[in-house]
């Protein structure tokens, strides 16, 4: 016994201080909720909708007035901008470009002509060169003091430069057409009298683009007398003049 005595006034303050530890925890738990086994307690959570009126659909009727409301102008003054904007006229046409003036159009009006001419030419059959028969003028025997440059032959007349040079073959080209006009080919001559090239050089103003054709065809064919001291390639020009029929 005077053992037990002499342990517990030795540990006294340890035991007390234990059952103080131990009260406070109990007291932690009980004010948080919490039971022994440390699960937390959870609370219920209540919504009351009893308070909570039913929301109706808006009838169609007050869509319409409340539609109507918001376009209505509410001031005056956005009334009277109102009106004036409703009675104001409007041109919807389109403004005039200046750039797009009568010279403008009738420059288009005449390329989609000039195109349309094209086409309508290509359209059709082209012969061979050597389907169109041309008389010719020829100059063989004939003193070369007596030839004319100009030669003139019913449906057309011919004439032709090329500086000290004459014809030997002067084809004659004979179409007959209805505008009739002048067309003038540039025209490249070797030593030996032939037209290596040849050039219309007013096509674009022909109305019948059949001329064009045949009179480089004829100064195709044309054949000069042969010159060794000539220039090696001399340029020259033959004007074509279709009669109208």
């Amino acid at each position: 016994m005077s053992k037990f005595k002499k342990l517990y006034k030795e540990n006294i303050y340890g035991i007390i201080g234990t059952l103080l530890f131990h009260i406070l925890l109990f007291s932690s738990f009980l004010l948080v909720n919490v039971k022994p086994k440390g699960e937390v307690k959870e609370e219920p959570i209540i919504i009351d909708f009893s308070n909570i009126k039913e929301l109706e659909e808006p009838k169609p009727e007050e869509l319409q007035e409340k539609t109507q409301d918001e376009n209505t102008p509410s001031t005056p003054s956005e009334l009277e901008q109102l009106a004036s904007r409703s009675n104001r006229a409007v041109n919807d046409a389109p403004k005039k470009d200046p750039f797009f003036d009568e010279d403008y159009q009738r420059e288009i009006a005449e390329a989609q002509k000039l195109v349309a001419d094209v086409n309508k030419q290509l359209s059709k059959e082209v012969k061979d060169i050597e389907e169109f028969a041309m008389p010719e003028e020829t100059t063989e025997g004939m003193n070369p003091d007596s030839i004319k440059s100009t030669i003139y032959s019913g449906e057309s007349n011919i004439h032709y430069f090329l500086e000290d040079r004459y014809h030997r073959r002067l084809p004659i080209p004979v179409y007959l057409t209805q505008g009739g006009g002048l067309v003038v080919v540039d025209i490249v001559v070797n030593r030996r009298g032939r037209v290596i090239e040849s050039n219309v050089r007013n096509e674009r103003d022909l109305k019948d683009p059949m001329l064009a054709i045949y009179a480089k065809q004829a100064a195709d064919r044309t054949v000069f007398n042969s010159d060794n001291t000539a220039p090696p390639q001399q340029k020259g020009t033959i004007s074509y003049t279709f009669v109208a029929q």
